[in-house]
């Protein structure tokens, strides 16, 4: 026993010792495997089988239909069977007829309306038009008149003043830039193929087939027409558009800091000023009557003739608080600080030294605290978001 071969050994078992060749595949069946291998790797990845959608990716649509034809092909099944370790091969749940002979990858493409003559489109996919990028296109052209435009058209009127002034400025959207979904506020304004748009509404959050968030947006165009759209959609109209721009709110972002860079110009100083005028609103409020302004130059020089300038109430005055800037446009500034104050400002007539009546301007009343809060919010590019009430002499958030 101990010189028999393998082969003996068994013949002497009884046992038949056939070697087992290798199947040969036709080219047809060598590319329904590997496709099919193809399909087991996405579930393995994924969890579950190709679906389905025009939200899905091209190459799950791609693979849910070549899934359907192999389950309704009898010789497609019996050639895979024992490759099937998912349980792949059940029943066919093609809901619509879609007749695929060989399995070709260029006519499955064909089938999703997918131009594959390029031989590298698969991989490439460089004449894809996935269906929901044609679906938000027609969206944003599906617009109607705005019958209460009226009500919308001093908006866009303010804002395009304000894009003039500075206090607003359009940024081009990047989406590697982090542009989101969640940056399409109610309120906001952007510019989407020429037009200026407002987003009037935000409907509540819904859940979209994919899985993923979306809104209803109610948006209005500077052309007097109204659209209601998915927010997704605009989001995508609005990445496909290059010329595409979010005009910011009304704020001046960044402007200064508590501390300057070496390469840092400085372009002036918002002061605070409090007077010595015996007037009588100054008088009973002397705490919080506040002079703000912005200037380029030296204070002390530019409140030295204070006594002899209707500006300073014809009295001296003392500074309370001063902010440094640095690059930034102080007669911007100044614009947007006198507006956020506006409901606290205070027109005070006196009579200069011939006893003409004139009226000192850029005098408010709000406390030394709330100005270094507005200040700060400029700092950190928010006072857009907030507005100063004067009842209860708070800077408060807008509400959505």
């Amino acid at each position: 026993m101990a010189n028999m071969s393998d082969r003996e050994l068994l013949d002497a078992l009884g046992v038949e010792s056939k070697v087992k060749k290798k199947a040969a595949y036709t080219p047809k069946e060598e590319r329904i495997i590997a496709g099919f291998e193809e399909i087991q790797k996405f579930v393995e990845e994924h969890g579950r089988a190709p679906q389905h959608g025009e939200d899905n990716d091209i190459f799950e649509r791609l693979y849910a239909v070549r899934l359907d034809q192999i389950r309704k092909k009898k010789e497609c099944r019996e050639l895979l069977k024992d490759m099937d370790t998912q349980g792949l091969l059940g029943e066919s749940t093609v809901t619509q007829e879609v007749v695929v002979d060989d399995l070709e990858d260029d006519e499955l493409l064909a089938q999703l309306g997918v131009d594959a003559a390029d031989e590298d489109s698969i991989t490439n996919l460089k004449h894809v038009k996935p269906r929901a990028e044609i679906r938000a296109a027609e969206e944003i052209a599906n617009r109607v008149p705005c019958n209460d435009f009226e009500k919308f058209k001093p908006l866009f009127e303010a804002a395009q003043k304000e894009l003039d002034s500075g206090i607003r400025i359009s940024r081009v959207i990047r989406k590697d830039a982090g542009f989101l979904k969640t940056d399409i506020k109610q309120g906001e304004f952007f510019i989407l193929g020429g037009q200026t748009i407002y987003i009037a509404k935000v409907g509540e959050t819904i859940k979209a087939p994919n899985g993923q968030t979306d809104a209803r947006l109610r948006v209005i165009y500077s052309n007097g027409t109204e659209n209601d759209l998915l927010l997704r959609s605009l989001q995508r109209a609005i990445y496909k558009d290059e010329t595409s721009r979010h005009i910011t709110n009304p704020t001046a972002g960044p402007l200064f800091s508590g501390e300057s860079g070496d390469d840092d110009i400085q372009s002036g100083t918002i002061y605070v000023l409090r007077s010595k005028s015996d007037h009588p609103i100054v008088k009973e409020n002397r705490d919080v009557v506040h002079k703000i302004g912005v200037t380029g130059g030296d204070i002390k020089k530019r409140i030295a003739n204070a006594k002899d300038d209707p500006t300073f109430l014809l009295d001296d005055v003392e500074v309370v608080a001063t902010y440094e800037l640095y690059n930034i446009n102080s007669t911007k500034l100044e614009g947007i600080i006198h507006k956020f104050f506006s409901p606290a400002k205070l027109d005070i007539q006196i009579k200069d030294r011939f006893g003409k009546p004139v009226t000192a301007r850029e005098w408010f009343l709000v406390p030394l605290f709330i100005i270094d809060e507005a200040v700060e919010k400029i700092r950190e590019g928010s006072i857009g978001d907030y507005f100063y009430d004067l009842e209860t002499a708070a800077v408060k958030q807008r509400s959505e």
